[in-house]
């Protein structure tokens, strides 16, 4: 039986783990050992996602959160290791871009354990963000690069990865399976009033949050978009921080926030929006996924292959560019194809791919 060790700690990842790990346990040949950091420690950002959408309880919980980006990175290596060196695992398998993706492959890169990434050759090409850091970091770690999609496999190519000791593979997006999972089993938010046509909105990516100028222009923007459309904002607890302190323009009145969903929650607000407006990596794909188009309040994104096709604008922090995205997309409302993303079994290739590699 061969053993491979998964790190997650961020909601993101509990999403992308969930189609995973389902597979790995259906191949009769992988034993996986979960190890869960407590990045994302509230409930809502966490215990939710185990609860709706079965994921077997994490074998190891380190419960480090709330600390910066050094502090936090090295104690969940020093933890991670710990759990490496009793578990001894054939590979350690780590999701996306967070601090948690970064010290689980470092743990493992020190002790000579092959690494498997998935969402791997993603790039933003903003060295600002932390999460592009992590992401390049860990890529060049890894042993397997599992890609979501051909512009990360090229972006691997042009890095030259073919020279080194790895094996870039073209899976598809494993956020796609659980959407086509979990979707029938969406549920209505019970705390929360829905609107029969609104926007679904979220913000949370430090870029944002940490900027009081950005923030600021961001909440204009979207209280501008208010005017004419209901927003239905689920907000990340630091996000609703910001916003508590008194020294940013208030939400409209036709902005209604809630505390943060859980996933069958949001599939639910996917399916009934009308538009997204977010700077989540994720709910980008997702919107794509339910045939949304997106106003992404960021400078860049990953999934280029979004805004190539036209179902994604980005706007950055622009409240005027975020008003004109939302009234050419009402005006032109995007043509959805599929495709982008695999044809949902991203998971079976991964766990095959696992099963068969060499040590």
């Amino acid at each position: 039986m061969r053993k491979i060790a998964t790190v997650i700690g961020a909601r993101p990842q509990f999403i992308k783990a969930a189609p995973v790990s389902r597979a790995i346990a259906s191949t009769g040949g992988l034993q996986e050992v979960v190890i869960h950091t407590g990045q994302h420690f509230d409930d809502n950002m966490s215990r939710v996602f185990f609860d709706q959408m079965q994921i077997a309880r994490p074998d190891y919980h380190l419960d480090i959160h709330s600390l910066p980006h050094g502090a936090m990175t090295g104690r969940m290596l020093e933890g991670i290791e710990r759990i490496l060196q009793e578990e001894k695992p054939h590979y350690l398998m780590v999701y996306g871009d967070t601090n948690s993706t970064l010290a689980g492959a470092l743990a493992a890169s020190k002790l000579h354990i092959p690494i498997a990434h998935v969402e791997a050759g993603l790039r933003s090409f903003n060295m600002n963000m932390p999460e592009e850091i992590n992401r390049i970091i860990t890529d060049r770690m890894s042993r397997l690069l599992f890609c979501p999609t051909p512009a990360a496999m090229k972006n691997l190519a042009q890095e030259g990865f073919e020279r080194f000791s790895c094996k870039p593979l073209l899976t598809g997006d494993v956020m796609y399976d659980a959407s086509l999972c979990f979707r029938e089993k969406a549920v209505k938010p019970g705390d929360t009033e829905i609107p029969a046509s609104f926007i679904l909105t979220t913000v949370h990516r430090e870029e944002n949050t940490r900027n009081h100028r950005r923030l600021a222009n961001i909440i204009g923007g979207l209280n501008n978009v208010a005017e004419e459309m209901c927003l239905v904002f689920p907000m990340h607890p630091g996000t609703k921080k910001q916003l508590e302190d008194g020294k940013l323009p208030p939400l409209s009145k036709n902005i209604i926030t809630t505390t943060p969903c859980g996933y069958l929650e949001m599939l639910y607000l996917l399916q009934k929006c009308q538009m997204v407006m977010t700077d989540s990596g994720g709910l980008q794909k997702e919107a794509y996924f339910f045939g949304k188009p997106c106003i992404t309040l960021r400078e860049e994104t990953e999934w280029t292959e979004l805004t190539d096709a036209g179902y994604n604008k980005l706007c950055n922090d622009n409240p005027d560019n975020m008003v004109n995205a939302f009234r050419e997309f009402i005006r032109r409302p995007p043509v959805f194809s599929g495709g982008l993303y695999g044809d949902g079994d991203a998971a079976g290739v991964i766990a095959k791919e696992l099963l068969s590699a060499g040590p």
